[in-house]
């Protein structure tokens, strides 16, 4: 995912008000929502688990070494895994669910009070990545905020219904950075940096933005998709199930779909483009998508970590030279997020792929 000035949207139907009156009804899924071959095309893999980190143990001098060495595996070969053991607290995690599934809650135009502007890209209330008339929808809505810098909030799409959803945000937006300086403290190790801040100076000021998803139920759940196949433009995404309804799937080496099933109480993290190429490919940001479920919603709040804006993007020198040289080219981060717009409809990686070496 990106920044939220970068991708304007067209303004499409409310696909949660769409799927209330349309559930109850013998009608075919709209044409513009139809995906069944995309859906049904492809290999769907249940019951096989991502790996496990541990943060505690990454924490803890006795263990941490044998934790790097999990999560470095984790982060070349699966470019996912489930993070156990994160410290934020089970109240303030309750909290966050309780606040978001409530504003999903509210009337539509109660929603609406936070739409999206055309100034404001992706931050606010609507969908994101529907750049033409004719363009194949997700059954999905969305809500896009920036929370870090602070500076950087726009409180006019920062719903005040309910009333603790601002504060709640608030505290799980510094939880969810402090989760990922750790996180990168012991990547930087595991690339084998011996100036970590090589690695923290990218991430400077933390940069994060937060994208909470509303998947309605669909009766004809294998025509549509929740989430187009996409990789994330950032560098760390730490994603937080707000219900217990499933329906991530990430692709795998040989083509198929891997059925992600998240541990409770687990955060789900996966690696970016932008990681990827500061690891100099020794990081696999892993393609994903979302299936719908026939008659249960589903919301899932993503945290995206991002690049200080004026990064040059591109493999860190010392990880590149015990490589024998960078696999990536550097380019501006601006210039890497108008590219990533520009092919995001393709729903692989080839915006990542123009830039390797």
């Amino acid at each position: 995912m990106a920044h939220a000035k970068t991708g304007r949207s067209l303004p499409v139907p409310n696909v949660q008000a769409l799927a209330q009156t349309w559930n109850g009804s013998t009608e075919e899924v709209p044409e513009r929502f139809v995906r069944t071959e995309e859906v049904c095309a492809e290999e769907v893999v249940a019951g096989c688990a991502l790996p496990v980190v541990d943060l505690g143990r990454l924490l803890d001098p006795r263990t941490s070494e044998e934790e790097i060495a999990n999560l470095g595996s984790a982060c070349q070969q699966w470019g996912f895994f489930q993070l156990i053991n994160h410290g934020v607290p089970d109240e303030l995690i309750l909290d966050v669910r309780r606040d978001i599934a409530e504003f999903f809650k509210l009337p539509l135009e109660a929603k609406k009070a936070y739409a999206q502007l055309p100034e404001s890209g992706l931050e606010g209330y609507g969908q994101a990545f529907v750049f033409s008339e004719t363009q194949k929808l997700d059954w999905s809505d969305m809500i896009y905020l920036m929370l870090r810098p602070k500076e950087s909030r726009d409180m006019r799409f920062w719903p005040a219904q309910p009333p603790s959803f601002r504060s709640t945000v608030d505290r799980y937006s510094a939880e969810a950075a402090r989760v990922v300086s750790c996180l990168l403290r012991f990547m930087a190790a595991d690339m084998g940096l011996e100036q970590p801040e090589s690695l923290f100076q990218v991430f400077r000021g933390q940069p994060q933005t937060m994208k909470v998803t509303y998947y309605p139920p669909c009766t004809q759940a294998g025509k549509v998709l929740g989430l187009s196949p996409h990789t994330d433009a950032c560098g760390l995404t730490l994603l937080l199930h707000v219900n217990d309804v499933h329906g991530l799937q990430m692709r795998t080496d040989d083509g198929k779909w891997l059925a992600v099933e998240p541990l409770d109480g687990a955060f789900i993290v996966n690696i970016g483009d932008i990681l990827e190429i500061l690891s100099n490919g020794r990081y696999r940001s892993a393609e994903h998508r979302v299936v719908v479920h026939p008659n249960k919603e589903r919301i899932a709040a993503a945290m995206f970590h991002q690049v200080c804006p004026d990064t040059t993007v591109g493999p860190l020198p010392e990880v590149a030279k015990g490589d024998a040289g960078p696999r990536f080219k550097s380019v501006s981060h601006s210039d890497f997020m108008k590219r990533f717009f520009s092919t995001k409809l393709d729903g692989r990686r080839s915006h990542l792929d123009h830039y390797r070496i």
